[in-house]
């Protein structure tokens, strides 16, 4: 298959005949600066957009979202605001940790816990317990009197820690989505968790709990503030109006799951490889030790994924697509403007007589990654053009030469690819077909890649890298129409930066 060897540099000196790749700011000569910028850099400046008012330059690495120290210092572009704590209910989500550690050492090592616990008599067990409750009762309420937050015209800060503090300062200026969340309990208490989805880090920092009116409330603010609204304005402003977009059945949902074949594949294998177990072995034991985790499988496949994605709804508001979900655990996600970079249209088989289509999507920095878990393919096409302002789904790709068969048989008929003025696409698949869209300001960089037996062949692959770390491939074309799509995309993806509309919160 496809081998990266060497590079082709923006002057075309080459450095290898494995690989070409050229920078998606220029393509024959050396770009400027301002050309070889990052499409979707973290910085607000380098998105051409001013930062909020006092708020922080970027840091000399490029700036992350959270910083964390050892202690809390003064807010830097504002006053000193007061802070608060979680809602009360807290301390009984922190109480489990000391119980938690008591259960997983008696999974991890049953035997021994079963022979220390027959060795304990009944009023030391019930001594242990009175001491234990208590404990845990008493570290989440420590726990919990020690976390506060505050919100200062140019950050979120968070402080937690008993014995070791840690003070996390979430910019404003590089916030880019908060999500709201809560799980089934939660429901019942009127609780809520608030998940931050900061340029520049991975992991999320979350608030939980917080009632639901405070929580709604404080999400406002911070989109409000990251907006870049001045702080005496941010509490008129309020939350975003929304209005709804799509929702999907909960029968066409059930049916869309009926209809993917990769999710009864776990369901098959569940009902097969036990009875076999048990004919050949007659251990009750290994048939349980296989049969649970083959069965959790499938129902994650099947019923979870029904009660993960139920009551979809899609709603348009000024701060981004808002999506929620969910039957047991709710989830309120945003989807923020213009930091998609991909859009992936799935259609399995069983999908296509129906005109159904999945939608998926890469955000910068987020995990968010399901737009639509079913939807018909007029309504998909809406939605996308929502996401992605201007960009229309091609309807004719270019197919693969015919002697691609030699270097992938049968396969080679599902790939192609098709440019428009807005969008770069590409097409795979034959059971599971998949069209990817990547806007020409999206691109990172374009590359070349030729394996040796696409090089006996006379084909190449030209893959484009989005900033979501992904990369989309136009497969197995011809060597020369290949080389002709990787200057031309390069001069498409500068020329989209220049003139992309800045990335704001409620513009």
């Amino acid at each position: 298959m496809a081998d990266g060897g060497g590079a082709l540099s923006g002057s075309g000196e080459p450095g290898g005949g494995g690989a070409t790749t050229v920078a998606a700011g220029g393509a024959a000569s050396a770009a400027s600066a301002e050309d070889t910028a990052s499409a979707e850099s973290a910085g607000p400046t380098e998105r051409g957009d001013a930062p909020a008012e006092g708020g922080r330059p970027p840091t000399k690495d490029g700036g992350e979202g959270a910083v964390d120290e050892g202690g809390s210092r003064p807010a830097e572009g504002g006053s000193e605001a007061a802070e608060q704590r979680l809602h009360p209910v807290t301390p009984l989500r922190r109480a489990w940790a000391p119980i938690a550690l008591i259960i997983g050492w008696a999974v991890h090592d049953p035997d021994q816990a079963q022979h220390r616990v027959s060795q304990l008599t009944t009023t030391t067990l019930v001594t242990g317990l009175a001491l234990l409750i208590p404990a845990a009762a008493l570290y989440g309420f420590l726990s919990w009197w020690y976390t506060h937050f505050a919100v200062t015209d140019t950050e979120l800060r968070i402080r937690t820690g008993l014995l070791f503090r840690r003070t996390a300062h979430i910019r404003l200026d590089r916030l880019q989505a908060v999500d709201v969340t809560q799980p089934l309990l939660a429901r019942f208490i009127g609780v809520v968790k608030l998940k931050l989805d900061v340029v520049g880090t991975e992991k999320k920092d979350e608030l939980a709990y917080l009632g639901e009116r405070e929580a709604r409330g404080l999400r406002a603010e911070l989109l409000a503030r990251a907006a870049g609204f001045a702080p005496e304005a941010v509490r008129e402003v309020g939350e975003a109006p929304a209005r709804q977009v799509l929702r999907i059945p909960p029968r066409m949902l059930a049916l869309s799951v009926a209809l993917t074949g990769t999710a009864w594949g776990p369901v098959l294998t569940a009902l097969v490889i036990p009875p076999v177990l048990w004919s050949l072995t007659h251990s009750p034991w290994t048939v349980i030790a296989v049969a649970v985790p083959l069965l959790g499988g499938a129902g994650a496949r099947t019923v979870g994924r029904f009660v993960a994605e139920y009551d979809w709804t899609v709603g348009e508001s000024p701060d981004g697509l808002r999506i929620d979900h969910g039957l047991l655990d709710r989830t309120h996600e945003t989807v923020p403007p213009g930091r998609v970079q991909t859009v992936r249209l799935v259609e399995p088989l069983l999908w296509r007589r129906r005109g159904w289509v999945r939608v998926e999507l890469d955000v910068a920095g987020s995990a968010n990654s399901v737009l639509m878990p079913v939807a018909p393919l007029t309504v998909a096409q809406d939605v996308v053009a929502r996401v992605l302002p201007g960009v229309t789904v091609p309807q004719d790709f270019a197919p693969a030469p015919r002697r691609a068969r030699w270097c992938v048989p049968v396969w080679w008929r599902g790939h192609g690819f098709a440019v428009t003025d807005s969008v770069f696409a590409a097409r795979r698949g034959l059971l599971r077909r998949t069209v990817s869209l990547v806007p020409h300001a999206k691109v990172q960089s374009v590359r070349l890649v030729q394996g040796p037996w696409e090089r006996f062949a006379g084909l190449a692959d030209v893959r484009v890298d989005t900033g979501a770390g992904r990369t989309v491939p136009a497969r197995l074309r011809a060597t020369e129409e290949a080389e002709a799509l990787l200057y031309a995309q390069a001069d498409r993806s500068r020329t989209g930066r220049r003139t992309a509309r800045p990335d704001r919160w409620m513009a």
